[in-house]
């Protein structure tokens, strides 16, 4: 009831609303809600409403104010019956009687309404409106060529919609309605040219195939293929006159068919066939080809030149479009086959023509020249096929029945130049897509030029194809061999030479030599390079070489001479242009210079007075020689023919002025103009192609200002401002546009505020008073390029007045056109004003949504012009729109409007503006924006597809939770097929967007598609991988149309069906699958996806680790969901698989996308299937792929999945087969590629094999490895080193000689060979580095080099023989150093780490060969080098890898250094003191920085410790802000580095004489001690951490050194001991800045100061009360551990051979110690550690009592036994005692039992003096005995483990 209500109000309310004079987004959105409104709630007054607007509709007011009201009622009753349909009932009858009488008054806006209406109703009634079906169709069919285009487009809106149910119109009207639409298309824009091309192209197919529905309803005679096709010709060929026009007309063959009808039929045949599906033709494509076919040759369709180019684009339009969108790969071969036979058919016509020598066959030559139109379309279809189809062409270029080449190469030799061209381009297409054929295509090019110089077809038709074929190398990575560029330049040198021979061949001689060294710059500045000089010669003697010559010239020559020579400067300038274009390296200043010669020469060229004498044929030469200049100067740098600025723009000021256009022929430029398939539909014919040529001119003037500082002269700058001003107000658009431009850039050129203002001004007068639609547009662009090209400050005065009247020129409603240029220039100042704008925000947006209310969306410029100012104001006042504020609020929600209106506008542009609008928006504020209205229009249109590339990637995510449940998406129907019903549900947006990716055939939608995907995977793919995976899954393994699930559905459809409608195409259910099978990029886009999924688990170890993963499985199957269990590993066997059918395809970039998969998932899982591999190994595989599969291999080797001998076998004869391709120098194979490939491949054998023999080494277990490497070893080694000598060449500086042969590059592929040698040498290095470490510097196999100097590889090898070995030891080094040295020096960012680490691990490894140590050792400042080549490389580098790898290498130069020390110690026997004063520092202790190893090696050293212990640098402490920091402990890398610095800094001393130490002494010491403060902390599993122990072995080791003995050192080397000792003392106490200190660590240390230093210590006494101090607080520790710890240290102070030392720690501890023992008797030990203490204590009391002399033995056991007696326990107390505290009792008992024994004197007077202590003895005694007889085994062993101490130091330093 509440709803009744509420619903009576609202439709109150909205019916008000009609009258209130709606605007167009307005009345959409009012009758949308009434309609809803009815649909959802009671349809009780919903004829009430209805009758109203009838009443409304058939008011007789006209006025314009009445429009809006009349326009809505309109709208509300199409709304109503589109939604509820039959619903309405019987009504419908008078509503569409009514609606057809408004139509006959109506004016276009609402003629357009009505028509729309009408749709919609008929869309809503279907079948059940039959009998008003004929009056609709006879009042709309007359508005077809209605004068407004909006209505022609509505019309053909309404009528498709009619013809789903009005049989008679394509079957009795069939021919009517196709005259109708031809008609229509006369005059018409890009709009309606697609509705009319879909009304038509669906009338034709459903002529042929009736929808089933129909036909049971009436008995249909149906239409034949040709009567359709028939009708469609018609069309295309006469256009709309058709069979109407009188006969006399026709006769005459009298005017051509416009363009607009003839694209609009084009449009047609597509959407018919597109209709009809790609099953349908895939049948009857021979018919659908020959037709199309016939269309081109027809005589009407190319009575001009321009208009036979037209035509050929149109029909290549047709077939590009169906072909290549419809069919799957193996259909497209079979059409790649028809097209063949149907070239070589025309072929085998013409041949017979030109054969025919008697002339009978008059008709012949007119057949010729329709052929050449046939040729050009087949061939172009022909070359796109293959291209598209990549390496998946194969099949149709290698069967021999279908000819391919054979047939495409005869057609070189045709007439007509255009079919000659066309073939050229197709023998490209089949390069560019089968690389291997390029090669073998140029020689068999060659070869004819040569053998048939005579004729000139063949001369022209071969040099096509040459350059073409050279124009496409750049495409194919391997390129050609060097050689190919000298075998052309001789060609085309011996073409120019022998040009003035012959006068029949002159022209194309010249032509094609100059052709072929255009084409030969592409290949780029190596190649070139060695041709330049000729080049520069060639071109200089093309042209006059001076004013005089050029004056001499004009007297001479006739028509033909001056023919040829005009096209030999053409083509020259041509190739200058091609050089300067892909050769910027080469362009020197002197090149340049050398250029100009000739450039200026063809300015001052004047040809108008030629042209006069010698006849106006010579326009189209001249011409071309104008065009090619101003292309050649557009891209030379202006600086560089400033001189001649006076000269160019006469000429160009001429080119507009003086010479009539018509001059500017049209041929010349047709091969520049390629506008392609776009131009085509968007029907921007360039009027007339003439244009272009200005156009360049006007690019070339704007050109002059880009980089010019001035414009030179006054005059030069009038002259230029006139040309610029005229062209404003040229009728022509595209022309108005340059001018704009022009304009702006030459104000930002000249600069001046004067010079812009008088611009402005005349602009702005203009503007005021100009009525006329040119001028407005026009001047209103320059003002929108002013502000553009001089920016906002420095046209800031300006803006006001720009605004002003661009606002007042947008409000223009008479004519759209200067609306749109106004808004556009709007857009331009708003953009390039930026914040200056913020004021006039407010009246811009306000206009803007006016506009957006009130102008019809018809006028779509002017709205997408809107959309663009919208997102320009949106951008200037950014992120104030988070504000709360009024004003921000109303401009924000007007923002907001004006995106909702466009979003509903009905052209794709428009939607994409309003997308990229909201985008802003959201940027800016997000909280505002609600992106799930995007869903549905972002999916799929083409124009929307760029923008979803910005999403942001959060809005991605619940984008996605909207899509899923959003089933059916309709596509606007732009471009794409007929409105598939796209079904999301299963494979949601993503599965979409790939089948949208096989459809496709625009480049830029596909990017854009793969961008989208890119991102929804980064965002989506890890939570959703099952989903992601299956979806590449699907995509790579579909090899057939279909996928089996649909097939299924299928046949049970069929069952459904009655018989009679079986012979329908059109069944529903084809319409919602994509029919063609994911094509090849498609393929290769998802194994890309694949290896991304990898990457991106990458995160989460988790998706790597198998156990993990099961039992993570088996726990979610007990309670579910709680882990996440989607696990990258549990797919790991889908994964091999998709790699596996990517790696083994026929697409050869399929097959580098699934090695590249398999690679990335032996990485991270260490299995995968290696049969894929054997293919990439066969002879004819293309280089990079057997380069990519070696990598696998040796991957696969390396990651130590190897379990299987075979497997390994395999993989291993693999490599040896390609080792031996690179020992035989690569057969026959590697002339197809240029050399580089070659290099490619054999350094990717190399490092593969090096690869593999790093890991044998490696990993010694590995038996079976190291035998498969062996036998190779005495080869590969010398292939290595001649690969790392390359190496080290190439990296020498570009200025040294280098331009000899490598061992496997050649000198013209330097550039090129550097990449790949910088790809490999890391591992080859480290390889080499273990065999010379492992063979001892190779020494085994001196013997086997000379056998072997006679292999080919080493014919540079052969020398090496008479070497001695020292001296290959040394060259070795030098090259292996020299390497590892310029990389570390400086490795490029990009370097991956891996290279890094192998350089160091091969320097680790060499320098473990005895050898090298002597090689590096011997040269000290080679050495120092190394060290600081590696601190800088810790300076850069910081992963803890590359640290403990430096620190390795380090420590094994150090090492070098000692034994080269000791050996010449050891040389020099005499003297002990002579001997120590060798080493650094000699007598004076002086280190010199840069020659010292120590200095080096200290710096280096103090760097990794200050980096991982800050705390070290005490300059940190004194800074005022230091907060002293609490140690922390280290993590597991840097403990490990820490130690290997401190072990190093240790071993430093030795290397330096006695005066060089005590230099360096102090630092180490001070470094050693600190970091022992720093890392001895406690840890819970009482693990001492490596440093510390790296550190006391340190102390120890420098404590012990020889230095000592030293006397002239004494009084230097004690004061260094005590002080050290005093730092370690001053932090041995834990205290509250460090809690958790190890005083056991600090206590060693003391310790073995004690020890090993005793004579400098006794009777310092401060340090001895230091010391007893820390053994005090370590024996009244309260952790048992210390306890123990300390007496085992106290034991060996205790037992010190120097008395004087271990008296006084005797007589302060032992008293202490003897107190803690007893102590025991009152409070048990607890646990094992606290046993261990007391064990520890009594034995330093028995070492005591032995240690005493014989007359105080009984004082002493006086303490010891009574002590140890206490401990006993009672005997009945024994059974029950805890397990510890009879451990203590046995302990005691056995110690009693042997120390009585020992000093049986002693023992019984102690044990006589105290009676009780004898008996408790006793007692233990018995009882023992007792239980022991019990037990005697097991009581044996025990006792005997526990006396042995469970804490041993790791280390013994004592």
């Amino acid at each position: 009831e509440l709803y009744d209500e509420k619903q009576k109000k609202l439709v109150d309310q909205l019916t008000g609303l009609i009258s209130s004079a709606p605007g167009p987004p307005t009345r959409k959105l009012l009758a949308k809600n009434l309609a809803t409104l009815y649909s959802i709630g009671d349809t009780f007054t919903v004829f009430q409403t209805l009758d109203k607007c009838n009443e409304i509709i058939k008011s007789k007011d006209d006025t314009p104010a009445y429009l809006p009201t009349k326009l809505a009622a309109v709208a509300c009753v199409g709304a109503f019956y589109e939604k509820m349909g039959r619903m309405l009932g019987s009504s419908f009858p008078d509503t569409i009687n009514n609606l057809l009488k408004a139509l006959k008054s109506a004016e276009s806006q609402g003629r357009g309404e009505i028509l729309l209406s009408l749709q919609k109703v008929l869309n809503g009634l279907g079948g059940a409106a039959a009998s008003c079906h004929r009056d609709i169709y006879k009042n709309a069919r007359s508005l077809l060529t209605d004068r407004s285009m909006a209505v022609r487009c509505a019309v053909a809106k309404c009528l498709l919609e009619l013809q789903n149910e009005a049989v008679f119109m394509w079957t009795t009207e069939l021919e009517n309605v196709a005259t109708l639409c031809f008609k229509a298309l006369e005059g018409s824009n890009y709009g309606v040219r697609v509705a009319v091309a879909k009304l038509l192209g669906t009338v034709m197919a459903t002529a042929l195939m009736p929808k089933q529905a129909a036909v049971m309803r009436q008995n249909v005679k149906r239409a034949t293929l040709d009567e359709v096709l028939e009708l469609m010709a018609t069309g295309f060929l006469r256009g709309g006159s058709g069979f109407l026009k009188s006969g006399g007309e026709m006769l005459k063959g009298g005017g051509s068919v416009s363009r607009e009808v003839r694209v609009g039929v084009t449009q047609a045949y597509v959407v018919f066939v597109t209709t009809l599906g790609g099953q349908w033709l895939e049948r009857n494509f021979a018919t659908f080809l020959s037709h199309v076919l016939d269309l081109v040759s027809h005589p009407r369709a190319t009575q001009t030149h321009v208009e036979a180019v037209y035509s050929r684009r149109c029909v290549s339009f047709m077939l590009r479009a169906t072909l290549g969108g419809l069919l799957g790969e193996k259909a497209q071969i079979a059409a790649g086959k028809e097209i063949c036979q149907a070239i070589s058919k025309q072929m085998r016509a013409v041949e017979a023509v030109v054969n025919d020598i008697s002339g009978e066959n008059k008709a012949g030559a007119a057949d010729v020249s329709a052929s050449q139109h046939v040729m050009v379309c087949a061939l172009k279809e022909l070359g796109s096929l293959v291209q598209s189809l990549s390496a998946t062409a194969s099949p149709l270029i290698t069967e021999p029945s279908i000819g391919l080449l054979e047939t495409v190469t005869s057609v070189l030799l045709h007439p007509s130049m255009a079919a000659r061209l066309a073939a050229a381009w197709c023998l490209r297409c089949v390069a560019v897509a089968l690389p291997y054929q390029l090669t073998p295509l140029l020689d068999r090019c060659a070869e004819r030029i040569n053998n048939l110089k005579s004729s000139p077809e063949a001369v022209s038709g071969y040099s096509f194809a040459m350059a073409a074929l050279l124009g496409g190398v750049h495409q194919c990575q391997l390129g050609i061999p060097h050689s190919k560029g000298k075998l052309v330049v001789s060609i085309a040198e011996d073409l120019l030479r022998t040009a003035a021979q012959n006068s029949r061949l002159s022209l194309q001689r010249t032509q094609a030599g100059w052709l072929l060294l255009g084409a030969l710059m592409t290949l780029g500045p190596s190649l070139v390079r060695y041709h330049l000089p000729k080049m520069l010669l060639l071109w200089r003697n093309v042209f006059p070489r001076s004013q005089k010559e050029l004056e001499a010239e004009k007297a001479r020559g006739d028509a033909f001479t001056w023919q040829v020579t005009l096209e030999g400067r053409a083509g020259a300038l041509c190739a200058m242009r091609s050089f300067v274009a892909h050769c910027p390296e080469l362009l020197t200043e002197d090149v340049i210079r050398r250029l100009m010669t000739p450039i200026e020469c063809a300015m001052t060229m004047i040809v108008p007075a030629i042209i006069k004498v010698h006849g106006a044929h010579l326009k189209a030469s001249a011409a071309m020689v104008r065009l090619r200049l101003y292309d050649i100067l557009a891209l030379l740098p202006p600086k560089t023919y400033e001189g001649s600025f006076n000269a160019l723009l006469r000429e160009l000021v001429a080119e507009f002025t003086l010479t009539d256009n018509s001059a500017n022929t049209t041929t010349s430029l047709l091969r520049s103009l390629c506008h392609y398939d776009d131009s085509v539909l968007m029907g921007s014919w360039l009027q007339e192609t003439d244009h272009k040529s200005i156009e360049d001119q006007v690019r070339t003037s704007s050109g002059l200002a880009e980089n010019k500082s001035t414009l030179g002269p006054e005059e030069v700058r009038k002259s230029a401002l006139a040309l610029v001003m005229g062209a404003l107000d040229n009728p022509n658009p595209i022309l108005r546009c340059a001018a704009g431009e022009a304009l702006g850039r030459m104000a930002q050129v000249v600069g001046e505020a004067t010079f812009i203002a008088r611009m402005a001004q005349t602009s702005f007068d203009k503007l005021k008073s100009a009525r006329d639609v040119v001028s407005r547009t026009g001047h209103s662009l320059a003002l929108g390029c002013l502000h553009r090209y001089v920016g906002g400050i420095g046209s800031g005065q300006h803006l006001k007045t720009s605004v002003s009247i661009l606002l007042a020129l947008a409000q223009d409603g008479s004519s759209h056109e200067v609306q749109t240029w106004a808004l556009h220039s709007l857009a331009l100042i708003v953009d390039s004003s930026g914040p200056m704008y913020r004021g006039y925000v407010e009246p811009t947006l306000s206009l803007v949504l006016t506009l957006l209310l009130t102008v019809p969306p018809s006028h779509t410029e002017v709205h997408q012009c809107l959309g663009r100012c919208l997102g320009a104001l949106i951008t200037t006042v950014g992120p104030e729109l988070q504000g709360n504020g009024a004003t921000i609020s109303t401009i924000r929600s007007s923002c907001l409007v004006g995106c909702a209106i466009m979003q509903d506008h009905s052209d794709s542009l428009v939607q994409a503006a309003a997308i990229s609008c909201l985008q802003q928006l959201h940027m800016f504020a997000p909280r505002h924006v609600n992106l799930s209205s995007l869903v549905p229009c972002l999916c799929l249109s083409p124009a929307a597809a760029s923008c979803r590339r910005g999403v942001p990637e959060t809005a991605l995510q619940s984008i996605m939770a909207l899509t899923t449940p959003l089933c059916v998406l309709s596509v606007p129907q732009c471009l794409t097929p007929p409105p598939l019903e796209l079904n999301i549900t299963e494979t949601g947006l993503e599965g979409v967007l790939f089948g949208m990716l096989d459809r496709e055939t625009d480049r830029k939608l596909c990017s854009d598609i793969h961008d989208t995907l890119g991102h929804m995977l980064s965002s989506l793919a890890v939570e959703k991988l099952s989903h992601w995976l299956k979806l590449c899954k699907d995509v790579l393994a579909a090899t057939t149309g279909k996928s089996t699930k649909h097939e299924l559905e299928d046949s049970e459809k069929k069952d459904e069906m009655d018989d009679d409608t079986m012979f329908t195409g059109l069944g529903d259910d084809d319409k919602s699958k994509p029919s063609v099978a994911p094509r090849w990029v498609t393929r290769v886009f998802a194994a890309d996806c694949l290896c991304r999924i990898i990457l991106l688990c990458e995160n989460d170890k988790a998706h790597f680790d198998l156990a993990a993963a099961l039992t993570n499985k088996q726990k979610r199957s007990l309670h579910e969901r709680t882990i996440k269990s989607d696990l990258l590993v549990l797919h790991l066997s889908d994964l091999i698989r998709m790699a596996f059918m990517a790696a083994t395809d026929h697409s050869n970039q399929l097959r580098m996308a699934g090695l590249q998969a398999l690679e990335d998932i032996i990485k991270k899982f260490a299995s995968a299937n290696v049969t894929a591999l054997r293919p990439a190994f066969s002879p004819d595989t293309p280089s990079d792929i057997t380069a990519k599969a070696c990598q696998v291999c040796s991957t696969w080797i390396g990651s130590g999945v190897v379990s299987d001998l075979n497997d390994l076998r395999r993989v291993h004869n693999l490599l040896v087969s390609s080792l031996d391709k690179v020992q035989a120098g690569k057969g026959s194979s590697s002339q197809l590629y240029s050399e580089s490939a070659t290099t490619m491949e054999k350094l990717a054998v190399l490092k593969a094999w090096a690869e593999v023999y790093v890991v044998a080494m490696n990993v010694k277990k590995e038996a079976d490895l190291i035998t498969l490497v062996q036998p190779e070893l005495p080869s590969l080694s010398r292939l290595w080193l001649a690969m790392l000598r390359d190496y080290a060449l190439l990296t020498l500086p570009a200025s040294s000689p280098v331009s000899c042969r490598g061992a496997f590059y050649t000198p013209e592929t330097i550039d090129t060979a550097r990449l790949h040698y910088r790809g490999s040498w890391a591992p080859v290095l480290h390889a080499v580095a273990l065999w010379l470490s492992s063979t001892g510097f190779g020494a085994e196999e001196e013997e086997i080099l000379s056998a072997a100097s006679k292999s080919p590889v080493l014919t540079q090898g052969a020398s090496l023989t008479t070497k001695t070995f020292e001296e290959s030891v040394e060259d070795r080094m030098h090259l292996m150093l020299g390497i590892s040295i310029e990389f570390l020096c400086f490795p490029r960012p990009e370097e991956p780490i891996e290279h890094v680490m192998s350089c160091l691990q091969a320097l680790f490894t060499l320098l473990e060969s005895p050898c090298a140590k002597s090689h590096i050792a011997g040269d000290q400042l080679l050495a120092v080098e190394l060290l600081n080549v590696l601190h800088r490389l810790l300076l850069t580098r910081d992963p803890p890898a590359v640290q403990l790898q430096v620190s390795a290498v380090v420590q094994e130069t150090i090492r070098a250094a000692q034994d080269h020390l000791q050996r010449q110690r050891t040389s020099k026997e005499s003297d002990r003191d002579v001997q120590l004063s060798f080493g650094e520092g000699g007598d004076s202790g002086e280190l010199v920085p840069g020659k010292s190893l120590v200095f080096a090696a200290m710096e280096l050293l103090v760097f990794i410790l200050v980096r991982h212990l800050p705390q070290l640098n005490s300059r940190v402490k004194e800074s005022p802000s230091h907060v002293p920091l609490r140690p922390q402990r280290l993590p597991e890398d840097s403990a490990r580095l820490v130690a290997n610095t401190v072990s190093i800094l240790a071993e430093l001393p030795s290397l330096c004489s006695p005066a060089g130490s005590m230099t360096i002494l102090p630092t180490v010491l001070f470094l050693i001690t600190g970091v022992l403060r720093e890392t001895a902390l406690k840890t819970p599993d009482g693990f001492i951490p490596a440093p510390v122990s790296a550190a006391l072995q340190g102390i120890k080791t420098i404590i012990t050194s020889p230095l000592a003995r030293v006397a002239s050192m004494q009084t230097q080397w004690t004061d260094l001991v005590r002080s050290s000792l005093a730092s370690v003392l001053e932090h041995s106490h834990p205290d509250e800045s460090r809690p958790d200190m190890d005083e056991v660590s600090m206590l060693t240390a003391v310790t073995l100061f004690l020890l090993s230093a005793s004579g400098e210590l006794v009777g310092v006494t401060a340090l001895q009360n230091g010391c007893m101090e820390c053994f005090r607080n370590a024996l009244n520790s309260s952790d048992p551990t210390v306890q123990a710890r300390c007496y085992q240290l106290l034991l060996s102070v205790f037992q010190h051979s120097s008395r004087a030392l271990a008296t006084p720690y005797i007589h302060t501890l032992a008293p202490l110690m003897v107190e803690k023992l007893k102590a025991v008797e009152r409070c048990r030990p607890g646990s094992a550690t606290e046993l261990l203490a007391v064990q520890e204590g009594i034995r330093v009391l028995e070492n005591l009592v032995g240690m005493g002399e014989e007359q105080n033995r009984v004082q002493l056991l006086a303490l010891l036994v009574p002590t140890l007696i206490s401990y006993l326990l009672d005997e009945n107390a024994i059974s029950s005692a805890p397990h510890v505290s009879k451990g203590l009792h046995d302990f005691a008992l056995q110690n009693l039992m042997r120390i009585g024994p020992l000093y049986p004197a002693a023992f019984k007077t102690v044990i006589g003096a105290a009676p009780e202590l004898k008996i408790r003895l006793e007692s233990a005694i018995r009882a023992n005995q007792a239980s022991s007889k019990a037990k005697a085994a097991a009581r044996q062993a025990q006792p005997a483990a526990q006396a042995a101490p469970t804490i041993k130091l790791k280390t013994s330093f004592f």
